[in-house]
């Protein structure tokens, strides 16, 4: 390389987003004198939303920072629990994350989804103008400008994202308060209410409801209610407040 340098060291939790030759240690990269640290780390593959503290020889600076050469800096995760100063901490979920949308509403979590793919731009715009945490695997995604606050999910399995979601946030649970189709809050609801969406089996067999405010969906202790109830109480256990 020719010109001014600086030497860069990510966390291990960041080595995902950088090549294998910037996972060993410290690493060169140039500078241009007009460029911000932020913009540095992010060309380097790793988007602002991953980064907790930068450390530009050993005092902590912000993402404006303008580097000079021979700077050593060390950029570090975001810490957990990650704090969302600024609104209620509520999220945002691109189309590829529709389990994990459910999931978080079965726990109470308020969660916007988006079931079909509205583009970037407006994913990003929504994010802002609601002032939702948005969640996806699509790094350029998370580097837009106007995203209002964002989180990459690291997994691929529902599960995983779910434990993810809930150790890096630790949003409060308030389980069977919302509908897993629309994030609408549920209301008690009786069986005459709800009797139009109701087969005659599950007429005979159940006599607790609750339906959503918005969409009007009727939910009862169906078939799959075990498996929910496992969900549930595995995040309980783990991620719960008290």
């Amino acid at each position: 390389m020719n010109g001014p340098e600086i030497h860069v060291e990510f966390a291990p939790e960041l080595h995902l987003f950088v090549p294998q030759a910037r996972r060993a240690g410290a690493a060169p990269a140039p500078v241009d004198g007009v460029s911000t640290l932020g913009h540095l780390v992010e060309s380097l593959g790793v988007p602002l939303t991953e980064v907790g503290a930068l450390v530009v020889d050993g005092r902590e600076v912000p993402v404006s920072y303008l580097p000079s050469a021979g700077d050593r800096v060390t950029v570090r995760p975001v810490e957990r629990p990650q704090r969302v100063p600024g609104a209620p901490l509520r999220f945002l979920l691109d189309v590829h994350l529709g389990t994990l949308a459910r999931r978080l509403r079965l726990l109470g979590v308020d969660t916007a989804y988006e079931s079909t793919d509205i583009g970037d731009p407006a994913l990003a715009a929504r994010s802002a103008a609601e002032r939702r945490v948005l969640l996806s695997r699509d790094r350029g995604l998370l580097r837009r400008r106007e995203l209002w606050a964002g989180a990459y999910v690291y997994s691929t399995r529902p599960e995983e994202q779910l434990r993810d979601t809930l150790d890096r946030f630790r949003p409060g649970l308030r389980p069977w308060t919302r509908c897993t189709a629309c994030n609408g809050l549920l209301r008690e609801a009786t069986k005459d209410e709800v009797a139009d969406q109701l087969a005659h089996g599950t007429q005979r067999t159940y006599d607790v409801f609750a339906q959503c405010r918005e969409c009007g969906r009727a939910y009862w202790k169906g078939a799959h209610h075990e498996q929910l109830e496992a969900i549930v109480e595995r995040a309980l256990a783990e991620f719960s407040r008290g």
